[in-house]
């Protein structure tokens, strides 16, 4: 048996947005929270890093809207918990061709939801943003809550409050064994701990850890590229002359997204159907796992660790579930199950 002081309510694998939002309420519900993290702390190895988020309601699905709700309710309470500005808004616009499905779906959506948008003609987009150069018929929609979160300063600030709460943070510290049960063993290359509950967020190394627990997601990592440009006029681009973060629907056969801000590739771990995995693991029900964030997990990492903790700790989650269950996927590779 371990000592008491290596016996947790619960251990988060992974100090990423995920990770750390997860400790945060586990620590901020009075949980004893170890927070574990293989690389030593800030790296640029992950999805959490860089300058620059972009948040958003705008989404075709009405569930990622709604948990949006609570997300910039948490956003706020973290900011002012920390005393600094984590979101800066500046409006959100989608461009593309005025018959684009999707981004017909996303105005109905914003429209059941009550989220305040206005659709730009052509005519107006050029007036009101000059510097965008847009194909012939292509419109625009303009969520006016959407902006930047600034990702660096919002790790920083939880590690902070995960802290000052009384949890604690271990980083270079890489997971080598985990060990099920009803108390779950894990093996660090420093010590061993014992938890009541373990939450996996451990993006691109997710699988490495569950393999051995007899299940392999389907996900797949994806580093990203960002473009840079010269701007004719020097900061003509920037959020002080109210440009406004951008998704195209119709410039390439991707989206195509972009912030008025500088940034730098990160990984992104992509699901079949991009949606997130939020799940206890089939066999061992105090192991709780997070994953599959398909580059848009960060601007609603406040409820996603929200739902984690009350997966971990049993409670009834705060949002329907069913999205993110792992047996949506029939033909999900399985180690030895």
């Amino acid at each position: 048996m371990a000592a008491q002081k290596d016996l947790y309510d619960a251990i988060v694998i992974g100090a990423g947005i995920q990770g750390c939002f997860t400790a945060y309420h586990l620590a901020k519900h009075r949980k004893r929270v170890l927070l574990l993290e293989q690389f030593f702390l800030p790296h640029s190895r992950g999805s959490s890093h860089g300058q620059s988020r972009i948040i958003r309601r705008a989404y075709p699905e009405d569930f990622y809207t709604q948990m949006m709700a609570e997300c910039y309710q948490i956003w706020a309470q973290l900011e002012h918990e920390a005393g600094t500005q984590l979101y800066r808004q500046t409006g959100l616009l989608l461009l593309g061709m005025k018959e684009n499905a999707e981004l017909k779906i996303i105005q109905a959506t914003l429209s059941r939801q009550g989220v305040e948008h206005q659709c730009l003609p052509s005519e107006e987009l050029k007036q009101r943003f000059p510097n965008i150069r847009l194909a012939r018929g292509e419109v625009g929609l303009l969520e006016k809550s959407g902006g930047v979160l600034y990702a660096d300063k919002a790790l920083r600030a939880l590690q902070d409050a995960i802290r000052q709460l009384g949890g604690i943070v271990h980083d270079g510290e890489k997971v080598m064994e985990i060990k099920p049960g009803l108390l779950v063993v894990v093996k660090t290359t420093s010590r061993s701990y014992q938890a009541k509950s373990l939450i996996i967020t451990a993006g691109p190394w997710t699988n490495r850890l569950l393999r051995p627990l007899g299940i392999e997601l389907p996900l797949q990592t994806l580093r990203i590229n960002v473009c840079y440009w010269r701007e004719k006029v020097p900061g003509s681009y920037d959020v002080s002359q109210a440009f406004p973060c951008f998704l195209g629907f119709s410039l390439a056969p991707y989206h195509i997204y972009g912030l008025p801000s500088g940034e730098y590739p990160g990984l992104m771990k992509n699901t079949p159907d991009e949606h997130f995995i939020l799940d206890r693991h089939p066999k061992y029900d105090n192991i709780v796992i997070g994953a599959g964030f398909s580059g848009h997990g960060f601007k609603l990492s406040p409820v996603v660790g929200k739902i984690l903790y009350e997966l971990s700790m049993k409670l009834m989650p705060s949002y329907d579930l069913t999205p993110f269950r792992i047996s949506r996927f029939p033909s999900l590779g399985k180690a030895h199950m």
